[in-house]
């Protein structure tokens, strides 16, 4: 019978996370999770496989978590649609400020990886297809629910502007990669904000 584990695993994940995050997958070493986790190699490969394993445990994290995050921000009572759309860019511009380094903002790890090569894997491609299909989701219902209280006045198709809103938060993040500071971040989402009152 083997020892128990003396870690939280979950913490684990969330320090992998952290590291997948700020490198990307192709440039995160093992050495690079054992110092983000404090985990030995031996320790990392018993309890996750595979650095593709540990990838996809990360990526799922970050999904659920940012997602969740976005869906409660959405979900709240008391303010129009368009306030809890203006709330969620405030959000993602302080995320990206907070998370700066080097004049760059972190940007988004779904995003990241959306445009590198760990997304041909299959199971990172469901993972990040799952959560692509909960925000659309969360966004389409927070439009819907603009074009009824009146906050929303854009003629265009809820589901349209779903991926408009997933777009315009994509953007800003990559945006803040390439550098843009809180005043570039704030008139891009303050453009988005526009188009739905048209």
């Amino acid at each position: 019978m083997g020892r128990p584990r003396q870690f939280d695993e979950q913490q684990a994940v969330a320090a992998a996370c952290g590291a997948f995050w700020s490198k990307g997958y192709e440039a995160t070493s093992t050495q690079d999770l054992c110092e983000a986790t404090g985990l030995g190699r031996s320790s990392i490969y018993n309890t996750f496989t595979s650095k593709d394993h540990l990838f996809r445990r990360a990526l799922a994290h970050y999904a659920d978590t940012m997602t969740a995050r976005q869906l409660a921000l959405l979900g709240e009572e008391g303010r129009s649609a368009v306030e809890k759309i203006r709330a969620l860019f405030e959000v993602v511009i302080d995320g990206e400020m907070e998370n700066r380094r080097l004049g760059h903002g972190s940007g988004c790890f779904t995003v990241n990886t959306v445009t590198g090569p760990a997304a041909d894997d299959p199971g990172v491609a469901e993972i990040l297809a799952k959560d692509l299909e909960r925000r659309l989701g969360a966004f389409r219902a927070v439009v819907e629910e603009g074009k009824r209280d009146g906050s929303v006045r854009s003629p265009r198709d809820p589901a349209g502007l779903a991926w408009y809103l997933s777009s315009v938060i994509a953007g800003m993040r990559v945006a803040a990669q390439s550098g843009a500071d809180r005043a570039a971040l704030e008139q891009i989402a303050a453009a988005g904000i526009d188009a739905l009152g048209r």
